[in-house]
């Protein structure tokens, strides 16, 4: 893939990484400013307080503009399990290897650390990143009604073992 580089947190990561999930989110699942909002806060914060030995952040980039990225939140590793977290690839790369390659780094990160587990929340209806949890081994533990991204979906709580 041409001019495509993978790095940690760059300038504008925040902004661009929430861009990515408004713009996909609203287009396709009708979330709103609640979400963004959300989006933008939590990785803002998660950042803040990113410590390397146990959270790890990685951007996906063709040609200097953010593509993709995820997140490795550690905070509660030793008591929940690390938090896979803002997991996204533009439509641009959609396809291309790049997900996989981003899940591969965060995946290899939690076992490098040596952590127990890490979950990720989603929602019923995300074929293409269910097949791509699933293929690395998250397996399904929970379903619930809510609206914890502001708006009433079928929530689901998937789990990789190690």
């Amino acid at each position: 893939m041409d001019n495509i580089q993978m790095q940690g947190y760059v300038p504008g990561a925040i902004g661009r990484i929430t861009e990515l999930h408004a713009v996909y989110y609203q287009r396709n699942w009708h979330f709103g400013l609640y979400f963004e909002a959300k989006v933008a806060s939590e990785l803002s914060a998660f950042l803040g307080r990113f410590e390397q030995t146990r959270d790890g952040f990685w951007t996906m980039s063709r040609d200097e503009r953010i593509e993709g990225g995820i997140a490795i939140d550690g905070i509660e590793a030793d008591s929940k399990g690390a938090h896979l977290r803002w997991f996204i690839v533009s439509d641009n790369l959609r396809s291309t290897g790049v997900g996989n390659q981003l899940m591969a780094q965060a995946v290899n990160f939690c076992k490098d650390r040596k952590f127990v587990s890490v979950y990720l929340w989603t929602f019923e209806g995300l074929h293409a990143a269910r097949h791509l949890y699933e293929k690395f081994g998250f397996v399904l533990e929970q379903e619930q009604i809510g609206e914890q991204w502001g708006t009433q979906v079928k929530e689901q709580k998937f789990v990789l073992r190690f």
